[in-house]
C-alpha cells in the first residue's frame, strides 16, 4: 500500500494476475454462484422487455452477448480483476448457456417462455385486437416496419406476424386480390390521413386497426373514432405524381 492508501499493481506478479491476494475456493464458489444467478436475472428483464430492441437476436443471444462482454472486459481494463476470477465467470455463462439451451429443447414450455412465441399482427388487412400491446409495439411502429417490404395500406397485408426474433414476416395478397384497406403512406408523422368530406360515401376505414367497412359508425369495434377513406391506391390523388 502506497501512504495515500491507494493500492500499488504489482505487473507481472503471476499470483496477483491470475488469482488475487485473497482467493479461496468458497469465494470461487460464491462467484460462480453469482454469475449464474444474476446471468439468469438478466435473461428474465431481456425476455420481459419484450421483441422491439432485440434485433435479431433472441433473448436467450442477447443475453449472452451483454454478458460475455462484461465478463471478458473488466480484465482487460483494470488490473486489480484477477484473469482466474474472469475465466471462471466467462465458463459459467457459457455452462448457463448450454444448460439452458438443453432446457429449451426438451421443454415446450420453458422455449416460449426464454424465445417468446410468434405474435400475429395483422389478418386480412386488420390489425388484430391486443396484438400491438402483446408485442410491446405502438401501430407506428408497426407502420415502419410494413413501409420497408412496400406496403402502402394495410388491405396488401393477408397476414402479418412478429417472429421470435424480433422481425417482422409480411404475407401480401396478389395484386389481383388486394383489399381497399387503411393508406399508412406517406408516414402519418409527415401527412395525417385525410379526413372524411361531409357526406362522403364509399368504403371507410378505421384509423384505429384498419377495419373496413361501407357506411361510416359512430365508433369501430377497436374503439377508435377516426375514419377516413379506404383505397388500394394512396398515391393515386398525389399532387406531385399527378402532375409528371
Amino acid at each position: 500500500m502506497s501512504s495515500s492508501g491507494t493500492e500499488i499493481v504489482r505487473a507481472f506478479d503471476w499470483q496477483w494476475v491470475l488469482i488475487g491476494e485473497d482467493t479461496s475456493v468458497l469465494l470461487l464458489l460464491e462467484l460462480a454462484f453469482r454469475t449464474g444467478i444474476i446471468f439468469l436475472w438478466l435473461l428474465y428483464l431481456l425476455r420481459m422487455t419484450g421483441k422491439r430492441g432485440l434485433a435479431q437476436l433472441s433473448p436467450l443471444e442477447l443475453a449472452i452477448v451483454i454478458a460475455l462482454g462484461s465478463a471478458a472486459g473488466d480484465p482487460m481494463l483494470y488490473p486489480e480483476v484477477p484473469l482466474l476470477h474472469a475465466m471462471l465467470v466467462l465458463t459459467v455463462v457459457i455452462g448457463v448457456h448450454h444448460g439452458v439451451s438443453l432446457f429449451m429443447l426438451r421443454s415446450k414450455r420453458v422455449e416460449a417462455f426464454i424465445d417468446g412465441s410468434p405474435i400475429e399482427l395483422v389478418r386480412w388487412g386488420v390489425i388484430l385486437d391486443g396484438s400491438l400491446a402483446r408485442a410491446n409495439l405502438t401501430r407506428e411502429d408497426l407502420f415502419e416496419r410494413l413501409r420497408p417490404v412496400g406496403i402502402e395500406q394495410l388491405g396488401q397485408v393477408r397476414r402479418a406476424y412478429l417472429e421470435q426474433a424480433g422481425s417482422l414476416s409480411v404475407f401480401r395478397f396478389t395484386d389481383v386480390d388486394v383489399l381497399p384497406g387503411l393508406p399508412i403512406v406517406p408516414p402519418w408523422d409527415l401527412e395525417p390521413p385525410a379526413a372524411l368530406p361531409a357526406g362522403f360515401t364509399g368504403l371507410v376505414a378505421c384509423q384505429g386497426c384498419g377495419r373496413v367497412q361501407a357506411d361510416l359508425a359512430s365508433a369501430c369495434e377497436c374503439g377508435s373514432l377516426d375514419w377516413t377513406a379506404a383505397t388500394t391506391e394512396p398515391w393515386a390523388n398525389d399532387p406531385q405524381a399527378q402532375g409528371q
